[in-house]
């Protein structure tokens, strides 16, 4: 069976929400970055880098939630759908996972912290309105690039969408407004809308 290591509240939600649309037979290990659950000896024989999420399939083990992701897609979501059918389509699945990491993943999650997370005292109002500034370019490539169509890499909801979706889901708890990005933000609610990422983050069963 797979095992996936990491809480459903981190970069581990991204590859549970693709196991949940691939219907595979998981386990959880609820391993948590607060704390030390990170730093014991046999988590780092597992992940030296002491980060989760962690996927173990047999005897690959894997790191890194985009690598996980395109891995499981590749590896069981062909029949499903959720890999490209071809070489065009797989280029587009990586260009947008790697994308969205380099071009919004840091600044939202820094908005994300500094407008929610952390204490008030540890907040710093110039990181967040710089960083609040700095998604409005990507935000609005990632919509010109829905001008006529649906989705990401294919003509259906592929690993492509799920990882942009599944870090864009930040934009909610971070009070990032998409009301400027019409196209992005109906294309989100839709991936969001989908029952695999509700049970993955047990909003349903």
């Amino acid at each position: 069976m797979l095992k996936l290591y990491g809480i459903t509240q981190s970069r581990a939600f991204r590859p549970r929400w693709l196991l949940e649309e691939l219907g595979l037979d998981y386990e959880q290990v609820p391993l948590d970055f607060h704390g030390d659950d990170l730093d014991s000896a046999a988590y780092r024989a597992l992940n030296p880098n002491g980060r989760i999420p962690t996927l173990v399939d047999g005897d690959l083990v894997l790191w890194e939630s985009m690598a996980i992701n395109l891995y499981l897609a590749k590896r069981y979501g062909v029949d499903a759908g959720l890999w490209p059918d071809d070489i065009r389509g797989e280029a587009l699945a990586l260009q947008w996972s790697f994308w969205v990491m380099t071009e919004v993943e840091h600044a939202l999650l820094t908005v994300l912290m500094h407008g929610r997370v952390l204490p008030p005292e540890e907040r710093d109002a110039e990181r967040l309105g710089r960083n609040r500034d700095a998604l409005a370019k990507p935000l609005g490539v990632l919509d010109g690039a829905l001008h006529g169509r649906d989705f990401l890499a294919a003509n259906r909801f592929t690993v492509a969408d799920l990882n942009v979706a599944a870090v864009l889901s930040w934009c909610k708890p971070a009070r990032v407004a998409l009301d400027e990005f019409p196209r992005l933000g109906a294309w989100l609610a839709g991936c969001l809308a989908r029952p695999a990422r509700k049970r993955a983050q047990g909003l349903s069963r």
